[in-house]
């Protein structure tokens, strides 16, 4: 599961002391295609039978989101109760709220709206990039059978963009298209734009990971292990020549009247400058400010039949900040030899249904996960939502 969750410390029961290489990928939307979400993501052509496929399921509020995260970490030998981790990670975050009307008028423009108002409210985009070091620890006798591990990370922001539309927010065109009237009630923060890439230093924060796992008794089943993850609880804090931007006004615009070609001139021209609109518009300033990153808490419960060749495991997940959605899932999984098998089939969090599956190698020197919690994207694209890979490669040590 560590790659599958975004967290380090769910699979030590598998590996134990080991160096591993781990990356997970998910991407949904309630509200969009698969085969919309990979041109977005991707690149190409959207055509209008593509925009149409996914504005006819639009709610009045429709979620996005995009996690990819990839690491490098090692648990390597403390004393007889407890091993340390180290690890470097790299994590992208991008999700959005967006209402009917916004999906709209970013695909068709405001003459979609002519005559009438595109409702902005309670719209958001967020997206962030950064990097960690990670140090910590696992404690794997606490009275014997239960784990706890805490580890500290410090982070790196490379980007963000924020913006959130608030109440009242919307885009008014007069039926001649010739009027505009736009209320404006938003915020939005940027890091340094001048600073791009993997060497940017655009922020410096810090996080931690928090993790339990006991076994228990229970009516079901031979034996049970119940455990809790929560990660990525943390901020970061953004530099000085990071932008913020936030507007309560109404803006009208209805053209300009040009008799002939000498009126264009340089002092025409400046007035419909877009940086002097947004300046006339918002309280644009630079100033450094925190932002929280995604929390990630995942809680995970099996039960063991038999002989232990067959486990039922049930769950929840939640990402807080990140317009994440309660995720409630369900994980049938067989054993046979070195072989672990699991089906996957959830509700919630970018998507309305997930089905997906992994299959994993675990031999006393190796162990390798390949699995999606997310596959009807990929068969599905033009009715179906979300798509996702996770991977992890370990090396035992003795």
């Amino acid at each position: 599961m560590m790659a599958q969750y975004n967290t380090n410390f769910l699979n030590y029961s598998y590996t134990g002391r080991s160096a591993s290489l781990n990356m997970d990928l998910e991407a949904g939307s309630n509200g969009m295609s698969s085969k919309l979400v990979d041109k977005l993501v991707s690149g190409g052509y959207i055509s209008d039978a593509l925009k149409k496929e996914s504005s006819q399921n639009l709610r009045g509020l429709n979620n996005f989101g995009i996690l990819w995260n990839y690491d490098a970490s090692v648990f390597f030998k403390g004393n007889s109760k407890f091993d340390f981790l180290v690890g470097v990670k790299n994590q992208e975050v991008i999700n959005a709220t967006y209402s009917r009307d916004f999906f709209n008028l970013m695909f068709y423009g405001n003459q979609y709206f002519r005559g009438g108002t595109a409702n902005l409210s309670n719209c958001n985009v967020n997206a962030l990039r950064f990097q960690e070091v990670k140090f910590g620890a696992i404690l794997h006798k606490v009275d014997s059978i239960a784990k706890i591990g805490v580890s500290v990370s410090f982070l790196k922001g490379e980007q963000l963009f924020y913006m959130n539309t608030n109440k009242n927010s919307n885009l008014y065109t007069s039926l001649s298209g010739d009027e505009l009237i736009f209320n404006s009630n938003f915020s939005l923060a940027m890091s340094d734009t001048s600073k791009t890439g993997y060497k940017s230093f655009n922020g410096v924060g810090a996080s931690a990971d928090i993790f339990f796992e006991t076994p228990y008794k229970s009516k079901v089943g031979k034996r049970s292990v119940l455990s809790v993850n929560a990660n990525n609880i943390g901020f970061i804090h953004w530099l000085n020549n990071s932008v913020q931007y936030s507007s309560d006004s109404s803006l009208t615009f209805r053209g300009y009247q040009v008799s002939s070609i000498n009126d264009l001139r340089d002092s025409t021209l400046s007035q419909i400058d877009r940086d002097s609109l947004l300046r006339n518009l918002s309280n644009a300033r630079k100033e450094n400010f925190n932002v929280n990153i995604p929390a990630n808490l995942v809680i995970l419960n099996k039960i063991y039949f038999g002989k232990e060749t067959f486990c039922l495991g049930t769950g929840f997940r939640y990402i807080f900040n990140a317009n994440y959605k309660g995720y409630v899932f369900v994980e049938p999984e067989w054993h046979y030899k070195n072989l672990i098998f699991v089906l996957h089939a959830g509700y919630g969090g970018y998507v309305r249904i997930n089905l997906g599956t992994s299959v994993t190698w675990n031999s006393k020197a190796w162990f390798v996960r390949l699995g999606s919690n997310s596959l009807q994207g990929y068969f599905l694209p033009k009715t179906a939502y979300g798509q996702g890979v996770y991977i992890s490669l370990a090396k035992k040590f003795k």
